[in-house]
């Protein structure tokens, strides 16, 4: 059942200070992780009840979905632009359209994805944010860049070099923790990205703007934060039960 204002701002205030202090048990300031709000199969009214709460950053998995309640410039409680990040699988066909409605893309582990957002985005005139997704934990039902194959890949990225993704900005790297329920399981893929993505970014060109992390959802946060997570995903504790039976197709 989707919260009302005032459960979501009790349940806010309760993950905040989760996320506050895990910071600072990690000797960390609270304003170094973002709060990606997850609102997929929320409508709109949660939308608009999050951006009163003080929500900028909304993710989606599915890009229609994004395009109903992102396609319009909003603006957020503290006068910046609400941001909209896709964190599903993006189909091939559904690249151009993703590229178009969002602000950050997480999910991406292709270089085919890699060139055909370029593509859009030059003609678009956008730059736009992308992380790459890994599948940290090795499971069969992740997506993502298989971790034996994600340094190799990101080799390929690095010597096409700069002047080949113009309209792109490399930001980091997404995964999502292992699907135990014990969060301390999660641990070893959460450190096998940051060690992978603070190499990347040392390197600097392509990759001089590779300093995100984005890991950690409900369940795990603390253990993704303590392991260097500036980005973490959160749906139901902020926005109540999913009704996966009702197609959300309100637009914001």
């Amino acid at each position: 059942m989707e919260f009302t204002l005032d459960e979501m701002r009790e349940h806010l205030a309760a993950l905040e200070a989760r996320i506050s202090e895990a910071c600072k048990i990690a000797g960390r300031s609270r304003d170094s992780v973002k709060l990606v709000w997850v609102s997929k199969f929320h409508p709109a009214e949660a939308v608009e009840n999050a951006i009163a709460l003080g929500a900028t950053d909304f993710g989606e998995n599915r890009v229609q979905e994004a395009e109903l309640k992102f396609s319009e410039p909003r603006t957020a409680k503290d006068g910046s632009r609400v941001r909209c990040h896709v964190i599903g699988p993006v189909q091939s066909n559904k690249l151009k359209k993703a590229a178009i409605v969002a602000d950050c893309i997480h999910s991406i582990a292709s270089i085919e994805a890699v060139e055909k957002l370029e593509k859009v985005c030059a003609a678009q005139g956008k730059i736009l944010d992308i992380l790459f997704q890994i599948n940290a934990g090795e499971e069969e039902t992740k997506s993502g860049l298989d971790v034996h194959e994600a340094e190799s890949f990101l080799n390929e990225i690095e010597a096409k070099g700069v002047a080949a993704y113009p309209h792109l900005r490399f930001r980091g790297l997404m995964t999502i923790g292992k699907n135990t329920g014990v969060a301390e399981d999660s641990r070893e893929c959460f450190a096998f990205l940051r060690n992978l993505q603070q190499k990347f970014y040392a390197k600097g060109g392509v990759f001089a703007n590779f300093d995100q992390l984005s890991m950690g959802m409900t369940g795990d946060l603390e253990v993704a934060i303590e392991e260097g997570s500036t980005m973490i995903r959160v749906g139901t504790a902020l926005f109540g039960e999913r009704d996966y039976s009702k197609p959300v197709n309100d637009p914001v």
